[in-house]
């Protein structure tokens, strides 16, 4: 009896094995499809059939998903205790709390700067036209004639 109870669960266990396999080449297949959505929704929103705001909406999904799949299957977090909870949802509130106490900060952060600071702040980049980087150009002249104008200063 001995010797079949041995089968038995050498039998379980090594058809655990093959259904853990299957779950993860499952999941990496899912992993592969959700990359080749976060390519398809930029290549949407390059040829204008989406805006910008749902493609990073549809990217930032996908990206949840997919690191969704590898916290619960690839870092094992499925097979642990509920001790995960306990740890994993105060930090996410806690993370929610950060971002959402941010926005404020970063959406008005010029507001309060001094002259100074704000001489030398980033300006906000715009796409140059054609016709501007011809004008630009002509105005500034060369590379070499500024070298000239400096080396004669």
């Amino acid at each position: 009896m001995d010797h079949e109870t041995h089968d038995t669960e050498h039998h379980e266990e090594h058809h655990g094995e093959h259904s853990h396999l299957r779950l993860f080449i499952g999941v990496a297949i899912a992993l592969a499809v959700l990359t080749g959505l976060s390519f398809s929704t930029e290549f949407l929103f390059e040829n204008n059939i989406i805006s910008k705001g749902m493609s990073w909406f549809l990217m930032m999904v996908v990206s949840c998903a997919k690191a969704l799949l590898v916290i619960v299957y690839f870092m094992h977090l499925k097979w642990e205790t509920n001790w995960k909870w306990v740890l994993t949802i105060p930090a996410s509130v806690m993370s929610l709390f950060l971002v959402l106490m941010l926005i404020p900060d970063v959406g008005n952060r010029t507001n309060h700067y001094t002259r100074e600071r704000l001489d030398h702040a980033a300006l906000p980049t715009k796409p140059e036209s054609d016709d501007h980087a011809t004008t630009h150009d002509e105005s500034h002249g060369t590379e070499s004639d500024d070298l000239e104008d400096d080396a004669n200063h």
